[in-house]
């Protein structure tokens, strides 16, 4: 099993781990003890960070599969205790449907810069065919006429960016 250690020393999973848990995040992790399984009372004492930023990396974390707990019930009280470890082992997983999210959203947006003809107010922004078209290709907040919009160059960093996502993850 990989240590969180060896993780922080590849930058690109460094940033995927700060842009997904932030700084305090990060300082859980690299001050997460290194065997056994905590409660997130525990995981705050230990590491001096506030319970509920510990809460929400653990929960952020969950989401991905990067921690797991397991829940003890207390027979006399009914309460309920969640023991955290982390399993960092799926960071690759992780990043990769991520990668996927984002490679489809790049592909939808291609679809739409494609099948779309655009005009543009230099106050307003952007608008396609079908908004202006019945009202005289005059922006509808400013009333200035709209200039055709070339798409070209947003389409060829689509096309660029998707390609390369579609490349490192072996598509």
């Amino acid at each position: 099993m990989v240590t969180v250690e060896e993780l922080l020393e590849d930058a690109a999973i460094k940033a995927y781990l700060l842009r997904l848990i932030g700084e305090e995040g990060m300082l859980l992790l690299e001050r997460f003890p290194s065997e056994g399984e905590f409660s997130d009372e525990d995981l705050a004492e230990k590491t001096g960070i506030n319970l509920n930023s510990v809460r929400h990396t653990l929960y952020t974390l969950y989401e991905k599969r990067l921690a797991e707990y397991r829940r003890l019930k207390n027979a006399e009280t009914g309460w309920l205790t969640y023991l955290w470890k982390l399993t960092l082992d799926r960071i690759s997983d992780a990043i990769a449907e991520d990668m996927q999210l984002v490679l489809e959203k790049l592909e939808t947006r291609k679809t739409y810069e494609e099948e779309n003809v655009f005009f543009t107010c230099k106050a307003c922004g952007r608008f396609t065919f079908n908004e202006v078209v019945d009202i005289g290709f005059i922006c509808p907040a400013c009333g200035k006429e709209l200039e055709h919009f070339e798409n070209e160059t947003l389409l060829a960093a689509l096309c660029r960016r998707a390609e390369a996502m579609r490349q490192c993850l072996g598509k």
